[in-house]
């Protein structure tokens, strides 16, 4: 595909392998055309590494940050489980929102490995104490039943799954996460974007059919409890819908 902007006649023209279409520049389309390139660009610069949250690295798009806020005051889960800790500013983020809310919430952080210096500053961080952390594979039998036991009985509970994005892993973390899951809530298979990115430099052409979005899809055709849904926006005085987002496809909202 090729873009062809104008900023003098305010057009944008997409040529692809069927022909070619003229946009209005500030049009919706435009505008989507845009993002996606724009996402593409900024993931393979690292943009999302330059941001932390309240003193810890938060290796999030800015966007995907503000949906997934409006989705844990729209559901007010008692627990978040994540999967894959890296250096604690998810796990921040998500104690801090229900520290705001006022709420008893918890979050339990899980990783392969957690290295002592980012398990020391979460440890040490003031909503420390709003945090459980445990050490192993997410998909371990033993793992698995670690968090369970962490989980009060009758919570309302969501689950992100942000550790190896290989699409084999996060089938084994759906099926082994989905049933913490409650109805209304989401389970979360981020970062489905590598099908987007497949082919830039930081890329790898394998990702084009193995990754976290091939997965959530595979999963909800055999789970007619969960639905790929992008939550609704609660606030929207636009013409757009479409997330600028590191998770396409991430969704999977419970049904009854």
């Amino acid at each position: 595909m090729k873009l062809h902007i104008d900023t003098d006649t305010k057009t944008l023209v997409q040529i692809t392998a069927e022909g070619e279409r003229s946009l209005s520049l500030y049009s919706v389309e435009a505008f989507d055309l845009v993002s996606d390139l724009w996402v593409k660009l900024g993931w393979n610069a690292k943009y999302s590494y330059t941001f932390s949250w309240l003193g810890r690295p938060l290796i999030q798009l800015p966007e995907d940050v503000m949906r997934i806020q409006e989705v844990i005051f729209k559901v007010k889960p008692d627990v978040i489980v994540e999967t894959g800790v890296a250096h604690g500013g998810s796990l921040i983020l998500y104690a801090s929102l229900f520290e705001a809310m006022g709420t008893m919430g918890r979050v339990i952080g899980v990783d392969i490995e957690i290295r002592p210096h980012n398990r020391r500053a979460i440890e040490e961080h003031p909503l420390s104490k709003r945090i459980d952390l445990i050490e192993g594979s997410s998909t371990a039998a033993e793992i698995v039943a670690q968090v369970k036991e962490r989980i009060p009985e009758g919570s309302k509970v969501l689950v992100i799954l942000d550790s190896d994005h290989s699409k084999r892993h996060v089938a084994d973390e759906l099926n082994c996460y989905h049933d913490f899951v409650t109805i209304d809530s989401y389970i979360v298979a981020t970062d489905g974007l590598m099908a987007m990115v497949s082919d830039v430099p930081r890329g790898n052409p394998e990702w084009i059919y193995d990754n976290p979005m091939a997965a959530a899809e595979e999963f909800a055709a055999k789970h007619a409890n969960f639905v790929i849904e992008q939550p609704a926006w609660p606030f929207n005085e636009s013409e757009l819908g479409k997330n600028i987002s590191h998770w396409p496809g991430a969704w999977l909202k419970r049904l009854e």
